[in-house]
């Protein structure tokens, strides 16, 4: 695992972010990045705060920035656009719904364990 991607889930985790599963798209061609990181949150609060976690730890230890946030307006689905890394942070019934591993089931999918 790269050294950002390894930074995006330490963000995730700290903020007891769930069901991290990680796309590599870098075996697919015509993709818009090489990597997803999906994971989930159980409240609009806790999807922001893994956001501002992902931002922060991110700045902290790479001093890269995210060239675009989307959806902090009502925090069910954020994305965080890190060029080569696109993060995926949803509400339960969210994911569920638009199903990114799925959709992207050619990608080789990376699962993490869960920190309680």
């Amino acid at each position: 695992m790269n050294e950002l991607l390894g930074t995006i889930t330490k963000g995730i985790q700290e903020k007891k972010g769930k069901s991290i599963v990680i796309a590599n798209l870098t075996n697919i061609g015509d993709t818009i990045c090489d990597y997803f990181v999906i994971c989930q949150g159980n409240s609009p609060s806790q999807i922001q705060a893994i956001t501002e976690s992902i931002y922060e730890t991110v700045h902290k230890e790479t001093f890269e920035k995210p060239t675009n946030v989307c959806g902090l307006e009502n925090c069910q689905w954020v994305a965080m656009d890190y060029s080569n890394i696109i993060v995926h942070i949803f509400l339960p019934e969210h994911r569920k719904f638009y199903d990114l591993e799925h959709l992207w089931e050619d990608a080789q999918l990376t699962t993490l364990s869960d920190i309680d």
